[in-house]
């Protein structure tokens, strides 16, 4: 079922207690791969107290010391943001977010990202995810609790798994690169930007932030991700063959 390939990431939690009301909102709409990041505490008690229900949703919780553990082979990741940031991202509104999650989880695992209570993700973690997704609460009082916000997405993902169903299936032999492949295939861009003296390393500035906008907001398919990282060594190899061309003179 779509919905087994939905992953909901908690990061940095400091309040088992919203953990174990969060495993119950999951439980609610379906959903049961709930994935810890460095948790403040440990699942306890109260934890459990919470989840009413949903301790078998506690119980198979996966704890992991980053995010990029969380979601290394995810193909889609969408990250809650709540406030403004300095370099805007690609936005979806709750109802898109949710289809986005389901169509793709057709072709394997898919994350939905929660950050800290009192400050949500910071600036280095959203720039992992492929979209920001923010819900549009009332201006006057947006204040939403963790297990709130979880159960309002997980809500819009099970509309958006009830509606596929009703539809004719359609065959999608898309397949994006996983998180981690991103992430190796940034890493590479910036040593190679590096190399050529595009990037300054002791200044680098905001280069980096901005591809990662504008390759997230492009969506290479894996193969088109391989032919970049391909492009990348061309030119890894020509700047070793100058550079021991100048050495040998």
């Amino acid at each position: 079922m779509l919905l087994n390939e939905v992953r909901i990431v908690l990061v940095n939690t400091s309040h088992t207690g919203n953990i174990g009301s969060a495993a119950r909102a999951m439980k609610t709409m379906g959903i049961d791969k709930l994935y810890l990041v460095d948790p403040v505490n440990q699942i306890d008690s109260h934890a459990s107290a919470l989840a009413a229900g949903a301790t078998d949703v506690l119980g198979n919780a996966v704890v992991v010391d980053t995010l990029a553990e969380a979601i290394g082979d995810c193909s889609l990741v969408i990250g809650t943001s709540a406030r403004s940031r300095t370099l805007s991202w690609p936005m979806v509104e709750p109802r898109e977010c949710g289809e986005k999650l389901i169509n793709e989880a057709a072709n394997g695992p898919v994350a939905l990202v929660f950050g800290r209570e009192n400050s949500g993700l910071t600036n280095e973690e959203l720039q992992m995810c492929h979209y920001h997704v923010c819900i549009p609460a009332n201006p006057e009082y947006s204040s939403l609790n963790l297990a709130m916000a979880v159960q309002t997405l997980c809500y819009e993902t099970r509309m958006a798994f009830l509606q596929q169903q009703d539809k004719p299936a359609v065959e999608d032999d898309t397949v994006y690169p996983s998180s981690q492949q991103q992430e190796l295939f940034y890493e590479h861009l910036q040593k190679t930007l590096e190399k050529t003296g595009f990037i300054i390393k002791q200044h680098p500035g905001m280069v980096m932030t901005k591809l990662r906008r504008l390759f997230n907001r492009a969506r290479p398919e894996e193969m088109e991700l391989n032919i970049l990282r391909g492009m990348l060594t061309s030119v890894d190899k020509l700047e070793k063959q100058l550079n021991k061309s100048e050495s040998d003179k």
